[in-house]
């Protein structure tokens, strides 16, 4: 039998949050279910464990030592939040079983961890019983965390220029940012450009690309509607030959193209998360970028929140409590406009 002593998790904040919350907590349990009985069954004294009849015991009953989150179908993210620990603990799951998981974690709680797990992530929200930072808090008490010094927070060595737009004047703040930026880094550097542009949806991505092509900028599109084997195909051209990269935020996150200088938000990311995951594109490894956020009415708080906690010099999470209800407004407003120009 292989045994398995260390796990890495690779983009934790998604893995650990939304839909793939349950099914990684189950994957993490499933790998802690030999740790235990390993360390049960060598305790030799009567303790906690001595309780339980270790041959016997349910898979499901181990697993409902750790976290066990209910699916995504919850009340108002404020509501949720405002529980403190022990009235999490008293109100159990939604289908009222919390005094039998309660005895469950008495007796089963304790044993030996003989596995190493390790989290990694460029984001990390903790605000919110459900965010990936408080889950790990509650599985790992005990962990070690470790961070950079610009955690959440602006970077120093990436230029920032913010554009607020309108219907009207969209599409020629955006071709004018793409060749501004093009025509930087080619008279400063006698390396290929590599510019990333953002859009929110596929349609967005489409819309965009066709505008730069009428204006006779070439492009890649890269989003989830093209084959795994044509996103491969075009991360190597734009790695090797530089150019314009029309994207989703697939391409946010678990991409390493070295040397992007510009990114351009020509639609503002849903969220600080995905606004930091965009920007880290650029800036990479001690170098220097540029960031270009073109923004509408429908994101100026959004926007207001991160500039602020920038012009502080404090972290980011500032504007990561937002209501799911003004999440939501901004996703359904902030489609790009460009599909109608």
């Amino acid at each position: 039998m292989l045994f398995i002593d260390c796990q890495v998790f690779d983009e934790a904040d998604m893995l650990l949050c939304g839909s793939f919350q349950n099914q990684v907590i189950r994957l993490i349990n499933m790998f802690r279910h030999d740790e235990k009985l390993l360390s049960w069954t060598s305790q030799s004294t009567a303790d906690n464990a001595s309780e339980v009849d270790l041959e016997t015991l349910p898979q499901d009953a181990l697993e409902q030592d750790e976290e066990s989150p209910n699916d995504a179908s919850q009340d108002d993210d404020e509501e949720i939040e405002s529980l403190s620990e022990e009235e999490e603990l008293e109100e159990g799951n939604e289908d009222g079983v919390s005094v039998q998981k309660k005895g469950w974690r008495r007796v089963l709680k304790p044993y030996d961890r003989s596995k190493q797990y390790i989290f990694v992530a460029a984001t990390l929200p903790a605000n919110g019983k459900r965010t990936a930072g408080a889950v790990l808090k509650r599985m790992f008490p005990d962990a070690r965390w470790v961070n950079g010094n610009y955690l959440h927070r602006h970077n120093p060595r990436l230029e920032r220029k913010w554009f607020e737009v309108t219907v009207d004047s969209q599409v020629d703040a955006l071709i004018e940012a793409v060749k501004h930026g093009v025509e930087s880094e080619t008279s400063d550097s006698n390396d290929v450009s590599r510019t990333m542009v953002f859009a929110n949806t596929v349609e967005a991505v489409e819309a965009v690309a066709k505008i730069l092509e009428r204006a006779g900028i070439e492009c890649y599109r890269y989003h989830k509607d093209a084959s795994l084997e044509e996103r491969a195909g075009m991360l190597d051209d734009f790695r090797e030959k530089g150019g314009i990269f029309v994207c989703t935020d697939a391409a946010a996150r678990g991409v390493d193209i070295p040397n992007i200088s510009h990114v351009i938000q020509a639609d503002f990311a849903t969220s600080a998360v995905d606004f930091l995951h965009r920007v880290g594109r650029t800036g990479r490894a001690g170098q220097h970028g540029v960031v270009t956020s073109l923004y509408t009415e429908s994101n100026r708080d959004l926007v207001s929140a991160i500039r602020e906690a920038e012009k502080l010099g404090r972290p980011v999470e500032t504007a990561f409590s937002r209501k799911r209800g003004f999440r939501n407004k901004l996703k359904k407003r902030s489609k790009l406009q460009f599909a109608s120009q």
